[in-house]
C-alpha cells in the first residue's frame, strides 16, 4: 500500500500529464503541444509574429509612401467637329441677322483648325484675319481686343510691337476684336475667330455661336 509520499508524486504527475495533453498552458511555454503520435509540438504563432515584424520593420525603412504623379492629364475636355458645327450654324444665323458677310474659323486650345465656313460674298481677305482672331484667343486664354496699359487708353505703338514680336516668335496676336476663347468646365477648350464686318459685329457672331454651344452642354 502506497504512503502519503508517494501518492502526492503520483497526484502531481497525474496533473502534469493532463494539463500538457491538447490544452495549452498559461506563461512563456503556452506554445508547447503533443500531437496525435505523442510527439511534441511547437505552435507556429512565433515565428509568425517574427516574421510580421521583420516585415514591418523593412517597410518602415522605406519611410511614408508618396503619392504617385501623374505622367498624363486625365478627363480632359476636347472640343470636337460636331461642337464645331454646332457653332458654325449658330454663327451663320447670327451674320444673317446682323447682316453682315463674315468667316468664321473654329480651332482647338492649341490653335489648330477644326472647322472654317466662308459665307458667299465675304472677304478673301479676312480669312487670315479669323484665323489669326481664333489663335490668338485659343492661345492667350483670352478674347482679342486692343491692349491697354492700365486705365489709360489702348497704346497703338504697343500693340503693333506686340502684333511683331509675336509674328517673329511664330506665334498668332492682334489687336482686333472678333476672337472668343471657348470656356467648358473651367477649360478653355477652343477658340472662335470671325472677321469680316466691324470688330464689335465680328465679336457678336462669335459670341453667338459659343452660346448655342454651351446651351447645348447643359
Amino acid at each position: 500500500m502506497a504512503n502519503a509520499h508517494e501518492t502526492d508524486v503520483i497526484s502531481h504527475a497525474e496533473n502534469e500529464a493532463h494539463n500538457t495533453v491538447g490544452v495549452s498552458r498559461a506563461g512563456p511555454k503556452a506554445d508547447v503541444r503533443l500531437n496525435q503520435e505523442g510527439t511534441t509540438m511547437r505552435s507556429p504563432r512565433p515565428l509568425m509574429t517574427f516574421v510580421l515584424t521583420a516585415a514591418l520593420l523593412i517597410l518602415d525603412s522605406f519611410g511614408p509612401c508618396e503619392a504617385q504623379t501623374e505622367l498624363v492629364t486625365r478627363q480632359r475636355v476636347q472640343l470636337n467637329l460636331s461642337g464645331a458645327e454646332v457653332i458654325l450654324k449658330a454663327a451663320k444665323a447670327k451674320a444673317e441677322e446682323l447682316k453682315v458677310k463674315v468667316n468664321v474659323a473654329i480651332v482647338d486650345d492649341g490653335g489648330h483648325l477644326i472647322a472654317f465656313q466662308r459665307r458667299d460674298g465675304a472677304r478673301p481677305a479676312s480669312v487670315a484675319t479669323a484665323m489669326t482672331k481664333a489663335v490668338a484667343a485659343a492661345t492667350t486664354r483670352q478674347p482679342t481686343g486692343p491692349i491697354r496699359r492700365g486705365d489709360a487708353e489702348h497704346d497703338v505703338l504697343l500693340n503693333l510691337s506686340l502684333q511683331n514680336a509675336a509674328h517673329a516668335g511664330g506665334g498668332k496676336m492682334t489687336s482686333l476684336l472678333g476672337g472668343v476663347p471657348i470656356v467648358f468646365d473651367g477649360q478653355v477648350v477652343g477658340a472662335v475667330g470671325v472677321g469680316g464686318g466691324t470688330g464689335e459685329q465680328d465679336a457678336e457672331v462669335a459670341k453667338a455661336g459659343i452660346e448655342a454651344l454651351l446651351n447645348e452642354l447643359k
